[in-house]
């Protein structure tokens, strides 16, 4: 879907933190949506903690960093951190080139697949992403 220039595909899900998520086999890919990608600008630094890190619903497990944005990754479900983008170390920059490729972040196998219900999806990207639009473009007057 495209909504008010920015790409949001109908088959993720989102996190309210503007992480997408996509189920993978078992598993969960996870990466930054074009929203966030936009907003913070050129990416100069990924966090890839060890895979093997157990992660906890809403708990903070990484960081991305922009020349003007620092920005905390939660964890989107329960589960174990079992990939990370080993690209984005060389390359942080393909999070703006292809957010939703080549720019992916992590791969989590999750504790139990039900909690992607929790995340939003379908016609609720829509009020979720104009209420953070309006909200930004306060920020910035």
């Amino acid at each position: 879907m495209e909504f008010q220039g920015y790409n949001m595909p109908d088959e993720l899900y989102y996190e309210k933190n503007h992480f997408w998520v996509k189920v993978q086999d078992d598993l969960l890919v996870m990466g930054m949506d074009d929203f966030a990608q936009k907003l913070a600008g050129e990416v100069v630094y990924v966090q890839l903690p060890d895979e093997g890190k157990k992660l906890k619903l809403g708990k903070k497990f990484a960081k991305v960093e922009s020349g003007k944005w620092l920005g905390k990754v939660y964890a989107p479900v329960n589960g174990e951190l079992v990939a990370v983008n080993e690209e984005l170390e060389e390359n942080p920059g393909l999070i703006n080139e292809d957010c939703y490729g080549k720019g992916w972040l992590y791969k989590i196998k999750a504790t139990d697949m039900a909690e992607l219900e929790d995340l939003i999806k379908g016609d609720a990207v829509k009020a979720w992403l104009q209420e953070d639009i309006e909200k930004y473009a306060q920020d910035d007057e």
